[in-house]
């Protein structure tokens, strides 16, 4: 029988993902302190734009957005943003990338925390946009799986494939 394993992945839920920005959309487009600002959110791509006739409306935007993310249960780490910026016209807008997917930099600081850690018969491989992690004994993965939950690495992890 093989050794025990799990795999590190950074997913982005996609459907959970629509349907907090719909929420979101359809929430500042009904409530009254964003009349008149035209406000909109929206997924384009690997981006979520949100467009509004102020600077200030749109950051409100952006707190509702997150509201319903979080609701959502989507980590608030799968998103990054700046500020907002004037576009054309009288209105500004605000793009947020999202994150998907666990990066080559990012999976050799795991690698290179759970190495580092020294457990007896555990190894960590990099599998494209996953880490493989394996070891002689379950525990050892529990532990493993503890000092990663534990770490921030500004990305949201889970663990699937736990065998």
């Amino acid at each position: 029988m093989a050794d025990p394993s799990f795999d590190v992945v950074s997913k982005l839920d996609r459907m959970e993902l629509d349907n907090a920005v719909n929420q979101a959309a359809k929430e500042v487009g009904q409530r009254f302190d964003f009349r008149g600002t035209n406000p909109s959110i929206e997924i384009k791509g690997e981006t979520i734009e949100i467009k509004a006739s102020t600077d200030d409306r749109v950051l409100a935007a952006l707190d509702v957005l997150k509201e319903k993310l979080v609701r959502r249960e989507v980590s608030l780490k799968s998103i990054e943003y700046g500020d907002p910026i004037p576009a054309a016209g009288a209105t500004s807008r605000l793009v947020v990338n999202l994150r998907d997917g666990l990066e080559d930099d990012k999976a050799k600081k795991v690698v290179k925390l759970i190495k580092a850690e020294g457990l007896k018969g555990v190894q960590a491989q990099i599998n494209g946009d996953f880490v493989r992690v394996t070891g002689k004994k379950r525990d050892d993965l529990q532990a493993v799986i503890a000092l990663l939950k534990a770490s921030d690495f500004e990305l949201p992890l889970q663990f699937v494939n736990y065998r």
